[in-house]
């Protein structure tokens, strides 16, 4: 039997911040013999243009919500520090990038680290580039040199519209979706924000 999870995310969705603690501790207690892919969704994409107070007034209502419903810890100076755009590609290639060097995860925990509590804005490259060079500051096998290049780099902006396009066939049901693929057939998994044990439930009885 063939199985692998489908984890479908973005680096800058704050309900992903918000599921995370439940993420990682569902995938403690997956059996052995599931495989586990991050897919990113690309929430937006690529833009220069200042997002409207409109919309800004709308993702800081997301983030009192999850923050109040889910406890999640969100730094609200965001707003105030950047000017935010509404831009999330260059946060996506900037996991693709390191995945290439086998630090995809630890890539998305600094983006998400970074936007939601130190209030950095991972739509700028030059963020990201300052993310990487941490990672490999605090002792992670990370070429910065490689990481820059690889993020410019057809091949992951090519990997970047793959994964985009694998996150629409698996879901149309937005970020975060887990979808279980066992042997070729694809099955919805529910996720619950504040207890991993119902998902855990609903993928064992696939198996």
């Amino acid at each position: 039997m063939s199985a692998k999870l489908y984890y479908i995310h973005d680096p800058m969705c704050s309900w992903c911040w918000g599921y995370r603690s439940v993420w990682d501790e569902l995938q403690k207690q997956l059996p052995v013999s599931i495989n586990v892919e991050y897919v990113v969704g690309g929430l937006a994409p690529d833009s220069d243009e200042l997002m409207a107070i409109s919309q800004q007034n709308m993702i800081k209502a997301h983030w009192y919500t999850i923050e109040e419903k889910l406890g999640t810890k969100f730094n609200f100076s965001f707003w105030t520090k950047n000017s935010p755009r509404r831009s999330t590609y260059n946060a996506c290639r900037a996991v693709i990038a390191a995945k290439k060097q086998h630090l995809e995860h630890e890539m998305l925990d600094a983006i998400q680290q970074g936007y939601y509590l130190r209030a950095l804005n991972p739509s700028d490259k030059s963020m990201l580039t300052e993310l990487a060079v941490e990672l490999s500051n605090k002792g992670k096998v990370i070429n910065v040199t490689d990481f820059i290049e690889d993020f410019d780099s057809a091949e992951v902006q090519a990997e970047l519209l793959r994964q985009i396009q694998l996150a629409r066939e698996l879901t149309r049901h937005g970020f975060p979706s887990l979808v279980l693929e066992i042997d070729g057939e694809y099955h919805r998994i529910e996720h619950d924000y504040k207890n991993h044990i119902v998902t855990l439930h609903q993928i064992t009885k696939y198996l």
